[in-house]
């Protein structure tokens, strides 16, 4: 009786496999993997100038030594405008600064200026000035489309946008013990006053999901 249930269930499993085999397809010929196609290999960029590391420190002409060691013993708007002046541009109108922000981002105990200027409705200049050794000096400067500004242990955050209108770029500055350095590069939720903190409907995605 065990012999004649075998012989059975044998003829049903090779109609399965019939069934299964019936059902494929050919979708045509594969398409070749192949490497990525570097255009112009022969051509490399130049080393980056001075000019363009935003955390390289110069000394602000023109404005008085600060024994105190202390920005808030200076005024905010000279510092500014001699800097700009100092590299060959015009003094900025009064109305395009933004207000001081004093915070110590260079760990020496003593509040430091951090200072915006807008270019246009769109570009901002983002200077951060210190007193070292008595004298006032840019530790940050760059330009950029500042969708936000923030500070937290430490760290100077800047926020701008990016083709996806839900997200902001977040770049990190932060004394490394010499000068203020590149921290970290991520990607977040894009607030306004409306939506000041991320939710968790809006994160972003994570590194090789799909957009």
């Amino acid at each position: 009786m065990r012999h004649q249930v075998l012989l059975t269930v044998a003829p049903l499993a090779l109609l399965a496999g019939c069934a299964g085999v019936a059902g494929l397809h050919d979708d045509g010929r594969a398409r070749d993997v192949q490497a990525p196609l570097a255009l112009w290999a022969d051509r490399t960029p130049a080393p980056r100038v001075r000019d363009e590391d935003p955390g390289d420190q110069r000394a602000v002409p023109g404005v008085p030594e600060v024994p105190s060691g202390d920005m808030k013993d200076t005024d905010p708007a000279a510092v500014v405008s001699a800097d700009i002046v100092a590299g060959d541009g015009r003094p900025p109108d009064p109305r395009s600064v933004r207000s001081p922000v004093f915070h110590d981002l260079t760990d020496d105990g003593k509040p430091d200026l951090i200072s915006a200027v807008d270019l246009d409705k769109r570009t901002s200049e983002l200077r951060v000035y210190s007193v070292r050794r008595n004298v006032v000096t840019r530790v940050l400067g760059l330009r950029a489309v500042l969708a936000g500004v923030e500070l937290a242990a430490g760290h100077l955050s800047v926020r701008e946008p990016t083709k996806d209108p839900r997200y902001v770029s977040v770049t990190d500055y932060v004394w490394d013990g010499s000068r203020m350095g590149l921290w970290d590069l991520t990607l977040d939720d894009y607030r306004t006053p409306q939506n000041p903190l991320p939710t968790a409907a809006s994160s972003p995605p994570s590194p090789g999901a799909p957009a």
